[in-house]
């Protein structure tokens, strides 16, 4: 058993939520419109950050990342799922699973390092304003999403290739909707130890460390806002923060919750409905809330609706 190597699968079955075609059929039109306002929403942020010339500034440069992220690993889940619901040969290929497993984690942990980018962005604009356009310039605002991106693509490859050295000889059959770690970890027939740990380790020490940075930006962002004379000083700065604070709160609500803890204390069903919310509707959620709590993300919006708006009725009143 212990020269039986991964090959011995070749594809997986995902068991999904439900083998109730009706339920199924329900799942599908409810999370196919969740994953559209998904695209539409993701896609428009960017959109409407990149056009906007207001919105050039090191805040929104980050946010155009983090809604790249969120339509990147929905895009990695939500189809595959979606296609599941509706056939009833629910398999993935090994190189398929490895594959998606790989983009989710890296996806996972990038967004867990651009979100305590984000924190220390608004650290800095509001704790050292004087410094903060020379300080957090483009080049260094490059340099720090890239570090983040090369950093969860490390985790995961670390991840990802101890998976690659574990057997699975026995059912191929996997209590999720996509590939993630710990289930496959329950599949296997060899020792999973070292995976667990590192599971632990790595995921947890990403996880725990950028959660406890974001906490001491904002305790230190608090402690400043509070000594502003003026009330509409200090709402001006507790404003600019209300989104990211929502977006870190729904994020790591959830992803602490399913990773930092013992695999012993791993219940399969329970995680498939936790891991629902930050890969399907989180994605969704975090454009909502920062186009409808951003002031400048709405009035960038509305310039954008006027000029489309503007040429119509320009053309119409031409050819009347």
């Amino acid at each position: 058993m212990a020269e039986q190597n991964y090959t011995t699968v070749t594809e997986f079955v995902l068991l999904g939520f439900t083998a109730h075609e009706h339920t199924q059929v329900v799942l599908f039109v409810l999370f196919l419109a969740i994953y559209a306002a998904t695209v539409v929403g993701n896609i428009g942020l960017i959109i409407v950050i990149w056009m906007s010339p207001s919105l050039h500034s090191p805040m929104y440069f980050f946010l155009n990342h983090l809604a790249f992220l969120d339509l990147s690993y929905s895009s990695t889940i939500t189809p595959k799922m979606l296609v599941n619901f509706i056939v009833k040969r629910k398999t993935i290929t090994f190189g398929g699973c490895i594959a998606q497993m790989y983009l989710f984690a890296s996806f996972a942990d990038v967004e867990c390092l651009l979100l305590a980018a984000m924190a220390y962005d608004r650290y800095m604009a509001i704790c050292h304003p004087l410094p903060y356009p020379a300080f957090l310039s483009h080049k260094r605002c490059i340099c720090l999403v890239t570090g983040c991106y090369l950093t969860g693509s490390m985790s995961s490859l670390v991840h990802t290739s101890l998976t690659l050295h574990l057997s699975f000889c026995s059912s191929n059959a996997i209590n999720h909707f996509f590939c993630d770690i710990p289930p496959l970890l329950a599949l296997s027939c060899s020792s999973t130890h070292i995976n667990e740990v590192l599971l632990f380790t790595l995921c947890g020490f990403i996880q725990s460390s950028t959660f406890l940075f974001i906490l001491i930006s904002y305790a230190c962002i608090l402690s400043t806002t509070l000594r502003i004379c003026s009330a509409e000083g200090r709402y001006k700065a507790f404003s600019t923060c209300t989104s990211h604070l929502m977006a870190v709160a729904l994020y790591y609500g959830t992803l602490l919750f399913m990773y930092v803890r013992p695999s012993s204390s791993y219940a399969l069903d329970t995680d498939k409905i936790i891991s629902v919310f930050y890969t399907v509707v989180f994605p969704m959620v975090n454009p909502l809330i920062y186009s409808l709590r951003n002031r400048e993300v709405k009035d960038a919006l509305r310039r954008a609706l006027e000029r489309d708006v503007s040429p119509g009725r320009s053309a119409s009143i031409s050819g009347s």
